[in-house]
């Protein structure tokens, strides 16, 4: 049989499900072993394609933002295997009594999966992943519009299954799919997986055959008169703008107290939303149904866009159109389904009253999808019971951005990831639950918002203080029992005599020791095995590196690979969202030795991080690896060391670590144990990194400052993360040869005011940072420094200021163009540096998502100044 057969007609259609049955029937005999490496595998592989099938889709279908369905992608691919990948689905499940869940694993045979064309490849890769933990066989039927990014999508997972161990035809398709297709494809499964429109599950359960489907969303969401209404406005607009509004379980209209009705309005107001007047309502009305039906042109586009369709005229960069409207009644067009950026905006009496609305709105066109309530959680929980007891939804959300929410895992996190939301009896669906394994082997939910747990992690011992390093040294052998001492530098300190006092220290106390000293500047993976050859011929028990950033990270890589040589080293760069829920498990370092960091250089704060950058010498692609496994065991902190750094040298690390600082204060996952350390470092820097730049060793006062400034920025970085400040940086250095510190420096101002605006396109996601307040969070770093300010914007303006102050002093210039990088080389690299610095790891811990036009033009911005 011809594997690669195009699937056309029906005789061809045959000959798939009949491959598809044969494959299934052998991998129904895999053990749990076997599919969980399939299932891995098949997930690796679909989060490292989630950039090009998210282009691909909005390239084909002309429907919703690329930048979000990279998130879904993501989400599809890390999400779901992070839930699922201890699950037993070979044999007997055990009963979980904490959380009520029990589970029988076997499988069914051959799914069915109808695609929808609104989320065209991670719909593809959610429901490719279930079936391959389930050792269940899958035939997708695409949408028309959508079926070169849905069929990329299965091959991206297919292609990853099969090279793991999954028989060649698990997975298959619909080349040229058609309704007479689709109808046979659910009529010979053996359960179908539906997702899609109202006709298209009715179909899927008048097949004659167990079926699993969605039904359409028409989520209300109230805010009572007890509602953070900065926490409320702002969630709603971040999930009614994700992906132009696609997700079926955003915010159809928002029901507000006649109380705080105003104060609301002014809140969408001030956040970029545009409210119609009354006869631009009517305009927009004709446009959001046509003949009784949603009008396929508005879904998945911009606001304005959506009113030039109606003739109404409205800013660009609009968020939501929003139509204060009365009737909840079928007849008004505000009342329905939209699935782009419109909202209507209802005004309640009283919550009864809200809550008379949002059920009319729910019985006519949302019967089990998904409710939202925004509500003082400690005095209401009268209204939150009321709530759940009237509203006929399967998710009932409180204080939730129901798109984010819906799908489950982000703001609460016993509600199951999932992007196939059952709605139970009530939308005519088989399941009343978010979708996952345990539907394809054969519940109502109530989901509070709740912050994750937050971490401060650093090397378990630090030792401070000018002419400390001979004291610390003495504990490798009086306390840690030391033997063997691996050496890792450069040759510039190595010959310059920087660890003679090392070795001298380490023969008085009876350690044997080797040195590898031929690190070079962005260290390369051929440099790291070199040193990883050296270091398993001598076997240490310790290792020490000495030196800045670069020795630090080859380092640690020669760590790595010195104590777990067969570690897949693309899959340890492999980007995460949440640290916690990464795809790819990190090795336990320190069994074969423990790691002692010894800066040389005040600025990388590598010595207390759990970061390593090493570059492939071959493609010339940098690797960025992150792991609290990495933090070293030991850092020792003394500037003796740092005495006679040039000034170049000197300028460049003071200046990272001052970046380091910044954009750990305003992470989204910046806590009040990184705050001080980051104002503290701001401080200290400030105030001695001219006077160590101009007088050096002569002011070893200020030498030490920086040292200490360097590590606390460090440690704070550690655990709030960093930015797109460093993910720009990171990308700038590597195409064009410019130190990392100095290009730090050059993307700072933009940085700063981009992340400062009110009203971002997009703000990250993270359940702490729940609406934008980073310009208040500079202006606090302002009043710490004592740089005054009528208002919060003329306070970062002047923080800006003392920043470029500060690099005229240490002999920074201004644009990037100034460092003698080539206009032409400079545009030709700028989108390849954009969608790189877009994926970066770091962009994901800043306060406000970024899309890739605005990093183009902070790049722009920079290279030729304002």
């Amino acid at each position: 049989m011809n594997e690669n057969r195009i699937v056309d007609s029906v005789e061809a259609l045959e000959a798939k499900l009949r491959e598809i049955r044969k494959a299934q029937t052998q991998f129904s005999t895999y053990s749990q072993q076997q599919v969980d490496a399939i299932f891995r595998a098949a997930a690796l592989a679909a989060c490292k394609q989630r950039i090009p099938l998210a282009k691909q889709a909005v390239e084909e279908t002309g429907m919703g933002v690329v930048e979000d369905k990279v998130i879904k992608n993501h989400y599809a691919a890390e999400y779901i295997y992070n839930a699922y990948k201890n699950a037993k689905t070979c044999g007997v499940v055990e009963e979980d009594a904490a959380y009520g869940i029990k589970k029988i694993a076997e499988p069914i045979g051959v799914i069915a999966a109808v695609i929808p064309t609104t989320n065209p490849t991670s719909t593809a890769i959610f429901k490719t992943l279930l079936a391959l933990k389930t050792r269940n066989g899958i035939i997708i039927s695409p949408h028309p519009r959508a079926k070169h990014s849905t069929i990329a999508a299965a091959k991206v997972v297919l292609e990853a299954a099969v090279a793991a161990g999954a028989p060649a035809g698990i997975i298959g398709w619909i080349d040229v799919p058609s309704l007479d297709l689709t109808n046979m494809v659910m009529k010979e499964a053996d359960i179908i997986l539906a997702t899609g429109g109202p006709g298209m599950v009715h179909a899927a359960y008048s097949s004659g055959k167990p079926a699993i489907g969605v039904g359409a969303g028409n989520t209300p969401a109230i805010f009572d008169d007890t509602a953070d209404i900065l926490l409320a406005v702002n969630s709603v607009i971040h999930s009614k703008t994700f992906d132009n509004g696609m997700i079926c379980a955003s915010e159809q209209s928002v029901i507000v107290l006649e109380s705080i009705y105003d104060a609301v309005k002014q809140e969408f107001q001030k956040r970029g939303c545009y409210f119609l007047s009354p006869e631009e309502t009517e305009q927009v009305r004709k446009t959001i149904l046509i003949n009784g039906a949603l009008n396929a042109k508005i879904v998945g586009q911009p606001a304005y866009r959506i009113a030039e369709l109606a003739g109404v005229a409205v800013p660009e960069h609009t968020k939501i159109l929003i139509g204060e409207v009365e009737s909840v009644d079928i007849s008004e067009e505000f009342a329905h389904e939209k699935l782009s950026p419109v909202l209507a905006m209802y005004k309640a009496a009283d919550f009864q009253d809200a809550l008379d609305k949002a059920e009319h709105l729910i019985a006519d066109g949302g019967y089990g999808h998904t409710s939202s309530l925004y509500v003082d959680t400690v005095t209401g929980q009268d209204k939150i019971a009321r709530f759940s007891a009237c509203m006929k939804t399967c998710r009932i959300l409180i204080n939730t951005p129901s798109s984010h929410g819906g799908i489950g895992d982000l703001y609460n996190f016993k509600l199951a990831p999932s992007l196939t939301l059952g709605c139970g009896s009530w939308g005519g669906n088989s399941v009343s639950e978010n979708v996952g394994i345990k539907h394809l082997l054969n519940i109502k939910t109530v989901a509070e918002r709740r912050e994750n747990m937050l971490w401060f992690r650093a090397p378990q011992k630090i030792y401070i203080k000018k002419g400390c390093l001979p004291v610390a040294l003495e504990e490798l052998g009086a306390v840690m029992h030391k033997q063997k001492a691996f050496i890792v530098t450069d040759s510039f300190l190595y010959q310059n005599g920087y660890t003679k006092s090392i070795t001298d220290k380490l023969d008085e106390l009876g350690i044997r020791h080797a040195t590898f000293f031929d690190v070079a500047p962005d260290p390369t993976l051929a440099c790291a095995k070199e040193g990883t050859k050296a270091m398993t011929a001598f076997a240490p028990d310790c290792i020490i590196a000495v030196g800045g950033g670069s020795a630090m990270d080859a380092a640690k890589i020669m760590w790595v690979l010195y104590e777990h040589p067969d570690a897949d080293f693309l899959d340890m760069a492999m980007r995460f969202s949440d640290i916690r829920k990464r795809i790819y498990t990190f090795p336990h370092m320190g069994e074969k030795a423990s790691f002692i960091a010894i800066p040389t250089s005040a600025g990388t704060g590598s010595e207390v991080t759990p970061f390593a950058v090493i570059t492939d010498e071959a493609t010339g692609t940098k690797y960025p690896l992150a792991d609290y496994e990495l933090m070293p065991n030991m850092a020792i902190v003394d500037a003796d060391l740092m005495m006679h750094a040039p000034k170049g040298l000197t300028s460049a690390s003071g200046i990272d670590a001052m970046s380091h600082a910044l954009e750990a204060y305003a992470s989204v996952m910046a806590t009040d144990y990184t705050d001080g350390l980051a104002l503290k470092a701001i401080q200290t820097i400030f105030d001695y990194l001219p006077r160590a730049y101009e007088k050096g060793a002569e002011d070893p006062a200020a030498r030490e400052k920086m040292a200490n400034a360097a590590t606390m920025a460090g440690m704070a970085f550690a655990n709030a993360f960093l930015g797109v400040c460093h993910s720009m940086a990171h990308k700038l250095g590597a195409f064009h040869h410019l130190p990392h510190g100095i290009a730090n420096a050059l993307m700072l101002d933009e940085v700063l005011r981009f992340n400062a605006a009110e009203v971002p396109t997009k703000m990250g996601t993270f359940p702490q940072y729940d609406h934008p307040h980073t310009l208040a969070r500079y202006a606090e770093i302002a009043d710490f420094q004592h740089i005054s300010g009528k208002d919060d914007t003329e306070k970062l303006e002047g923080l800006i200021a003392k920043l470029d102050q500060l690099k005229e002093q240490i002999g920074i210039r201004k644009t990037i163009r100034d460092y003698g990088i080539d206009e032409a080389a400079f545009l030709e690299s700028l989108d390849a540096m954009t969608e790189q610095a877009f994926d970066d790891q770091c962009t994901g811990a800043n306060p406000r998502y970024p899309l890739m036009s605005e990093i183009k033009q902070m790049y722009l911005n920079a290279y030729y100044g304002k």
